[in-house]
């Protein structure tokens, strides 16, 4: 005869994110007044997917009731993949039943979120799955104006860096050139960039599909020290998001050949200098019409990943781990869990799956929305309007010491695709509602 309820298993996949300690805590102390064992599973699926079921820890209340005050991972953390072998995600599943769990909760982005669905669906019935979505990309396909949890704790740190980098850029007179995370896309920088009101946020989602050329990002940085230079001003910030590396084409990355891949098969970004590369490209360009600028390349990332959770996130995070226990307690699985406008729903995996690659989907910057509208009219960059100016291209011809003519010739096609505002105050725009499950709560 078999005991029940059996086992929760708690494990964290992907990148730290502030408030995964709070998910753990949190989840486990539901599921214990539910009368439930809690196990922590040590560093994602790296284990379970070799079969060894002795790197797991039991987690009690009196273990738990203070982390969430903490950044990083109480139970580690791992970008292991079980799903892309048959063998492993077999073998996974495989671990946990010899464990005696019968109900997992995942913490992680979007590839331990396929990881989750794909071991609930290899189970066959047997495990009850649940995700809590995690990045501080925040970019997992939840509904609009829903963060993942460690989004605005990145954030909030990420704008206290640029603050000082900005207050440096001034001081000295200089540029930097700053690339935050988000590895496809630019949620993170834009949000860093516009709260700091840095000089200009590159995203990826603002060039057209196809791969995204080196001239243009360079042209574009150009033309904002160009632009910076013409107004009186020798320094700037700007913030750029990594994923515009992964849309450029090998050949204009030097260096990027050679450069290993993760478990997923994301190229591996953080060994590509990117704000180097841009640094000296940049240079070079500015070099062609005798323009100096003193330009420093930086990478903030690491620095946001594993701080202590702010206030916002410590509540939510901890929220999430609640709704998540007691889905799973209460019989539910194969869903996304995620607070809505103060409720919890339970997206089923089904409805936030890419039927045509198969995976989760990934939901990008609104270039179209007013937020990002806002956000570029702050900004300091070539625009259009300034190319029907003959003023302001004087200005900036004066600077490069070339003809207007050369001028737009060399620099137009930057602003060739920039986006056009909807009306400000125009009709609402539809939005699309994702199916799913109302979580109960007391």
């Amino acid at each position: 005869m078999s005991h029940t309820p059996k086992k929760l298993a708690i494990l964290v996949g992907g990148g730290p994110a502030p408030g995964i300690n709070a998910v753990i805590g949190a989840a486990t102390i539901r599921a214990i007044l539910s009368g439930v064992d809690v196990i922590g599973v040590l560093d994602g699926f790296s284990n379970l997917m070799k079969g060894n079921v002795t790197r797991v820890k039991a987690l009690s209340i009196d273990d738990v009731s203070r982390i969430h005050f903490r950044g990083g991972s109480y139970l580690g953390i791992a970008r292991a993949n079980p799903t892309k072998h048959h063998e492993t995600l077999e073998e996974t599943v495989l671990s946990l039943l010899r464990l005696e769990v019968d109900k997992l909760l995942t913490i992680g982005g979007d590839d331990t979120c396929f990881s989750a669905s794909e071991i609930e669906r290899h189970s066959k019935g047997r495990l009850r799955v649940a995700h809590v979505p995690k990045t501080i990309d925040n970019d997992l396909d939840l509904p609009a104006g829903t963060d993942t949890f460690g989004f605005q704790t990145a954030r909030h740190i990420g704008c206290e860096l640029l603050e000082n980098l900005m207050v440096d850029a001034r001081t000295t007179h200089r540029w930097y050139f700053v690339v935050a995370m988000g590895r496809k896309a630019g949620h993170l920088a834009l949000g860093i960039g516009k709260a700091a009101g840095a000089t200009l946020t590159l995203v990826p989602e603002e060039f057209p599909a196809g791969p995204i050329r080196m001239a243009t990002i360079v042209d574009t940085l150009v033309g904002s020290i160009v632009k910076r230079l013409a107004h009186g001003r020798p320094d700037g910030v700007a913030v750029l998001a990594e994923g515009i590396v992964e849309r450029m084409e090998e050949h204009d990355l030097e260096g990027l050949a050679g450069v290993e891949r993760d478990a997923h098969g994301h190229l591996r970004i953080a060994e590509i200098d990117f704000a180097e590369i841009l640094k000296k490209r940049v240079q070079k360009r500015l070099a062609e019409f005798a323009v100096k600028a003193t330009i420093v390349a930086k990478n903030i990332g690491y620095e946001l990943r594993c701080a202590d959770p702010i206030p916002f996130d410590m509540e939510y995070a901890r929220d999430l781990g609640y709704g998540a226990a007691k889905f799973l307690c209460e019989g539910g699985s194969a869903a996304l869990i995620a607070m809505i406008q103060g409720s919890f729903r339970a997206i089923p995996f089904d409805s936030i799956m890419d039927r045509g690659t198969g995976r989760i989907r990934v939901r990008m910057v609104d270039i179209g929305s007013d937020r990002y509208m806002i956000a570029r009219r702050y900004m300091l960059r070539f625009r259009k309007d300034d190319f029907d100016d003959p003023n302001e291209l004087a200005r900036f011809a004066k600077v490069l010491g070339i003809s207007i003519e050369d001028l737009e010739r060399e620099f137009r096609h930057v602003v060739a695709e920039e986006p056009v505002p909807r009306p400000f105050f125009g009709e609402t725009a539809q939005t699309g509602a994702t199916p799913s499950v109302r979580v109960k709560m007391p």
